[in-house]
């Protein structure tokens, strides 16, 4: 791979810039005005990270992840390419392509979780689940559902994702012009496919990170081809994907912890206990043990320093300045692991997560897995998202079986013509684009995609106001 061609600034639908002789901006900062004035990265700021359905003003929304992302990963591109450059590891890069590829992770940060349904991560499982539990029971003419699908189609119910959600959102659902989504570059769309692979090539054992999860539905294999294809990654990641990744887990593991002292999930004596105590052996080595033994005396450091300025709540202050130095520990560790695999990553032959191969290594899982003990884990979080699975299995149920018959010459009722008149007509019309001409069992299955559409277009608030309003709560 090189960077003329990774680059690529081609979209979907062409358009003449000549008009605009006054603008200078790259065709990637021109994707960044696009996001930021969409509708569907509006809708992220009622859409929660970690806590579904709760109302605090302190606690992460998937927009305040998403641009702490884009800070990350624009700050994280600067301090890698800048390196590279000084010590001549790509002669071919430029300056400016350093300007544009913090453009484009800068937007990258922005996008990357705007596929998700409502509800956290636990909406992603429950789709996933819900697919697996129904679809042998949902019928067509006769037959199951199950057994009229090709398997590439089930496997994209049965692996639902909210990565492959984005892209489809980006390149056909949003409607602004036409069909081609928000029209953003090729270079963007394949830095957020993490994963490039379909639902029936998923090979968690593989030992390498692009075929974890998928990254595209059958629905939108082809615009997939052309973006990986355009840019020369083929069936890699795109190198930007992986200062992504970086970004994404560096902003979310620090800021759930944050969030976890915060709402009392996590005290602080809690904290320093289990980094001094539970994962000082992951370090592998003295160079990695030293750096997770600095970073746990700066948590001590800001604590002492808090209760000598006599402050009301010495432990929340501690964390959050710690929180600050360890996101920038981390950055420095991410940077290090793309530079020193830079041959590999570019011959698309590298196969882990960037932190994992760096010093971070042990602290970042440390993050991960006491929010996931403290936090996830906790009664609080499993009333939450208790309250969430009912609104989702209503809604899936109601659309679901409404779905199966729109579109058809079999007789639907009148509360299933109804509820399709709920869809979102950007949908309604993306469906209509994609079904013309295609063979029924195709059709069947982008009339269930609809059902994902429209429930991952779904704030937090509208879903509970849906559930609420369908179901005659008051």
């Amino acid at each position: 791979m090189n960077w003329k061609k990774l680059l690529c600034e081609k979209r979907r639908r062409s358009y003449s810039t000549t008009s605009v002789s006054t603008d200078t901006r790259n065709e990637f900062q021109r994707d960044y005005h696009r996001i930021i004035g969409s509708a569907s990265f509006r809708r992220l700021q009622d859409k929660t990270q970690v806590f579904p359905l709760d109302r605090g003003d302190f606690v992460r929304t998937r927009l305040t992840h998403s641009l702490e992302v884009s800070s990350f990963a624009k700050s994280l591109g600067q301090m890698i390419f800048r390196n590279i450059m000084q010590y001549g590891k790509d002669k071919d890069l430029t300056f400016e392509d350093i300007d544009k590829i913090c453009s484009v992770l800068e937007c990258a940060g922005l996008i990357h979780d705007i596929g998700n349904p409502p509800f956290g991560h636990f909406g992603e499982d429950y789709v996933r689940d819900w697919f697996r539990k129904n679809l042998n029971k949902l019928e067509y003419k006769g037959k199951k559902i199950d057994e009229l699908l090709a398997p590439q189609m089930l496997n994209d119910f049965y692996h639902f994702e909210g990565n492959a959600q984005a892209l489809r959102l980006l390149t056909k659902l949003h409607f602004l012009v036409d069909e081609n989504g928000m029209n953003l570059t090729y270079t963007l769309l394949n830095t957020i496919i993490k994963y490039p692979v379909p639902s029936t090539e998923i090979n968690k054992k593989s030992g390498n990170i692009k075929d974890k999860k998928m990254g595209y539905y059958y629905a939108d294999k082809d615009i997939f081809e052309d973006i990986v294809n355009s840019t020369g990654a083929v069936n890699c990641r795109h190198p930007l994907a992986f200062i992504l990744e970086a970004a994404d887990d560096i902003a979310y593991k620090t800021a759930d912890m944050e969030d976890a002292v915060k709402k009392g999930f996590v005290r602080y004596e809690q904290l320093l206990n289990d980094l001094k105590n539970r994962y000082i052996d992951r370090c592998a080595d003295a160079s990695e043990r030293k750096e997770y033994a600095k970073a746990v005396n700066k948590l001590e450091d800001y604590y002492a320093q808090a209760c000598e300025k006599k402050l009301s709540s010495p432990e929340q202050n501690a964390v959050q300045r710690w929180i600050i130095y360890v996101q920038g520990v981390l950055l420095k560790c991410a940077a290090f692991g793309f530079t020193s695999n830079y041959n590999e990553i570019m011959e698309g032959s590298f196969p882990k997560e960037l932190l994992a191969v760096s010093h971070g290594n042990a602290l970042a899982y440390a993050l991960g897995d006491m929010a996931c003990r403290y936090v996830f884990q906790s009664k609080e979080i499993y009333k939450l998202e208790i309250a969430a699975g009912e609104i989702y299995e209503f809604l899936l149920s109601k659309l679901a079986n409404a779905a199966v018959l729109y579109d058809t010459e079999l007789e639907s009722s009148a509360i299933e013509q109804r509820i399709m008149k709920l869809v979102s007509e950007n949908y309604i019309r993306a469906y209509k684009i994609s079904s013309e001409g295609k063979q029924e069992n195709e059709k069947l299955y982008l009339r269930l995609m609809l059902v994902t559409d429209f429930i991952c277009g779904m704030t937090d608030g509208y879903a509970q106001k849906l559930y609420r309003e369908l179901s005659g709560i008051e």
